[in-house]
């Protein structure tokens, strides 16, 4: 006689079942909100599917560069640094590098003639963890645990290096905001 297999349940299925746990008289601390989309959102990318999430809060803020051949080197140049460059995803459409810094870098940004800083309340698609060619944005430097790219030497590297071209003028066309 074989004992029955259990199967255990997906992270979807724990979620909506805590919420349905919840009762619909209770309201959730609004921390709380904002953490169950945080999880929610993590879950999606760990069951490699592309997902939007929020720029700043603890997560990170997104440095964007050119991806050409310049830009390359620079991740070359943060590899060496870092020993193995932190987070950074290619935008073959736009001709873009998105690097993954720590959260609140946006506010210490000081502007720079080959990069852009943004953080909240801009979004970003990430592309599933599995993800590493195109089609589509890919991790160019997968995202390993809780290593982000650092900016101080990120900022260095770019000046030295100058990836063109630069990012700004299409950028501000694409979030309509003026240079």
């Amino acid at each position: 006689m074989t004992a029955p297999v259990e199967t255990l349940p997906t992270g979807a299925e724990m979620m909506q079942h805590l919420v349905e746990s919840a009762g619909a008289a209770r309201q959730p601390a609004a921390d709380m909100a904002d953490l169950a989309e945080l999880i929610r959102t993590l879950l999606a990318v760990h069951e490699r599917r592309d997902t939007r999430i929020r720029l700043g809060g603890n997560l990170f803020d997104v440095v964007i560069t050119s991806s050409g051949l310049q830009a390359r080197g620079a991740v070359a140049l943060m590899d060496e640094i870092q020993g193995g460059c932190g987070p950074v995803i290619e935008d073959p459409e736009n001709g873009w590098f998105y690097w993954l810094v720590p959260p609140g870098s946006c506010a210490q940004w000081e502007p720079h003639t080959h990069a852009v800083c943004l953080g909240a309340p801009y979004t970003i698609t990430l592309p599933s963890l599995n993800r590493t060619l195109p089609p589509g944005s890919y991790w160019f430097r997968p995202s390993a645990s809780d290593r982000l790219v650092p900016t101080g030497p990120l900022r260095e590297a770019l000046a030295q290096i100058r990836p063109e071209p630069t990012p700004h003028a299409a950028l501000a066309a694409q979030l309509g905001i003026s240079t």
